[in-house]
């Protein structure tokens, strides 16, 4: 992927406090990049920099290779390469769906009315609401006053859609749709997207890339699979924690007899496996080849950017050193392997 935005050691203070710092990051050509960070970490004031709804105190902004902080660029060029969504939607109450699609056509980028209009209806149909252009806001649910910002958005044709929190104001059901639709956009059209979220099951859902931010830094960043199947800071693996729910699953296995009493000869393993581990018989072949047999405590599995991604806790029984054979040639097979309890030795 080609790299259409390219932050350098931006940095952004508001009187003495320093809200970003030092932020490097890029934005790639057609990817979904998903950040992620607890309220007051400075994502959402990362995104206003930006597009230039703050002035950054220092760094960089490069797009297409042009530093846009420069003097002497040309904003309202760049302005225009950006669509916006935001979370309270920002529609004009007195004017209905088209008119509010049609609006900052006519009066910021001067096209005819007739025009405006084509393009306008064009989007709608994109989002499935064309035959809504008479209703006004007052008459849709959220999920349709999102749509609405997001057929606005695309209006100037933009190179990169910005979305803050776009979701967080949705029922989970709508957000799904909402989430769904930006990917189509996403895959059909090769619409870059910047998504700002403090839930990771959003990250789940949409991401290629994840950038995680925590007190005006960039702790972590990588492909949605990395963050998930190997996270370094204690932030992510809690964000991880919550979205997975394998901490409350833990809590219930631990509290069930067959765990408190485990038998000598088993031991209370987590198995994380991706990509073409998942399709391995895993637990058919550990008593196969191995005579260790499994009892399945918690599985799960998702797609994480098309790629599916498991866990399993499972305790295993058999002879030591048969159990120990099972989950060398488990390790092989590129999956995790984490003993909870029992004893191997």
């Amino acid at each position: 992927m080609s790299t259409i935005i390219e932050i350098n050691h931006l940095k952004k203070s508001f009187g003495d406090n320093e809200v970003l710092k030092d932020i490097q990051t890029t934005v790639n050509k057609g990817e979904v990049l998903t950040i992620i960070g607890s309220s007051g970490s400075g994502k959402s004031t990362l995104l206003r920099c930006i597009n230039l709804l703050e002035k950054p105190t220092s760094g960089e902004i490069l797009y297409n290779g042009e530093n846009v902080l420069q003097k002497g660029y040309n904003l309202s060029n760049y302005r225009t390469k950006l669509g916006m969504v935001f979370q309270s939607f920002n529609l004009f109450n007195n004017l209905n769906v088209l008119e509010n699609c049609t609006t900052g056509q006519i009066t910021v980028l001067k096209r005819h009315p007739e025009e405006a209009k084509k393009i306008a209806l064009e989007n709608l149909d994109k989002v499935g609401l064309k035959e809504f252009q008479s209703a006004k806001p007052s008459q849709l649910s959220g999920g349709q006053k999102q749509r609405v910002a997001i057929a606005r958005a695309l209006a100037n044709d933009p190179k990169i859609l910005i979305s803050d929190e776009s979701t967080s104001a949705l029922d989970p059901k709508t957000t799904k749709q909402i989430l769904a639709l930006l990917q189509e956009l996403n895959e059909k059209l090769g619409l870059t997207i910047v998504l700002i979220t403090h839930e990771m099951q959003i990250v789940k859902d949409i991401a290629n890339r994840v950038a995680v931010m925590q007190d005006g830094r960039l702790i972590e960043e990588g492909s949605v699979l990395e963050i998930f199947s190997h996270p370094k800071q204690e932030l992510t693996k809690d964000f991880i924690k919550t979205a997975t729910g394998i901490d409350e699953a833990l809590v219930k296995i631990y509290q069930q007899g067959i765990v408190k009493e485990l038998p000598d000869n088993s031991v209370l393993v987590q198995l994380k496996y991706s990509g073409a581990s998942t399709d391995t018989a895993i637990v058919n072949d550990l008593y196969k080849f191995y005579q260790v047999s499994s009892n399945i405590l918690y599985g799960n599995i998702e797609i994480l950017d098309h790629i599916p991604v498991g866990e399993l806790v499972v305790i295993l029984s058999g002879e030591q050193a048969n159990i120990q054979r099972a989950l060398t040639a488990v390790r092989e097979a590129n999956v995790e392997v984490n003993i909870l309890k029992g004893d191997l030795a």
